[in-house]
C-alpha cells in the first residue's frame, strides 16, 4: 500500500515505522554499506534495508527489499535474524520538521558479492567495509555502526 507524500509524513510524525536492515557480508567478511542519497542519514555510509509496507509480511518484505536494495531477491530463510533495533533521527524523508523512528529487524545475510546487482535508487555509491574499518569511520552512520557494537544491540525481551 502506498500512501501520498501528505499521508506518509502524518505517519511518520506520530507513530514508528517498521524497517528491516540487511547486515550484509561477502566471502572475505566484508560487509555492505551504501552512501544513502536521500533522508534521514542521507550522505552517510548506511547498510542496506527499508520500510516493511502494510499488509506485506515479513517474508514479502525481505523478499522486496532484497531484491530493490541487493539487485537480488532472497527469502527470510536466507538471512538470519540479528536483532531488534531503534533508529531515531533528527529529520524526516522531507525535511528536518519533525523526527523519525524507526524500530528496525535486523538480519545477516551471507552472499557472494559477484552475484549481486547493487541499484542506485538509494544509494550513490557502495563499498564493503570490514567491521574494524566502519566502527573507526565518521561517515559511517550511528545506526550502522551500532550493528557491530554488542553494546548497541536493543533486542527486546524473548526474542
Amino acid at each position: 500500500m502506498f500512501l501520498s507524500a501528505e499521508d506518509f509524513s502524518t505517519v511518520v510524525r506520530s507513530t514508528p515505522l517498521i524497517s528491516i536492515d540487511l547486515i550484509v557480508e561477502n566471502q572475505a567478511g566484508e560487509f555492505l554499506l551504501g552512501q544513502r542519497t536521500q533522508r534521514p542519514a542521507q550522505n552517510f555510509w548506511f547498510v542496506p534495508g527499508g520500510r516493511v509496507q502494510k499488509g506485506e509480511t515479513l517474508e514479502r518484505a525481505f523478499a522486496r527489499l532484497t531484491e530493490a536494495e541487493l539487485g537480488t531477491a532472497f527469502t527470510l530463510q536466507d538471512g538470519e535474524f540479528y536483532g531488534v533495533w531503534q533508529h531515531f533521527y533528527d529529520d524526516n524523508f522531507s525535511g528536518p520538521e519533525f523526527s523519525t523512528h524507526y524500530i528496525v529487524l535486523g538480519f545477516r545475510l551471507r552472499v557472494d558479492a559477484d552475484a549481486l546487482q547493487l541499484p542506485d535508487a538509494q544509494h550513490s555509491d557502495y563499498q564493503w567495509l570490514t567491521p574494524e574499518e566502519l566502527l573507526v569511520r565518521d561517515d559511517v552512520h550511528d545506526n550502522s555502526r551500532a550493528y557491530f557494537l554488542d553494546e548497541k544491540r536493543a533486542e527486546a525481551p524473548g526474542l
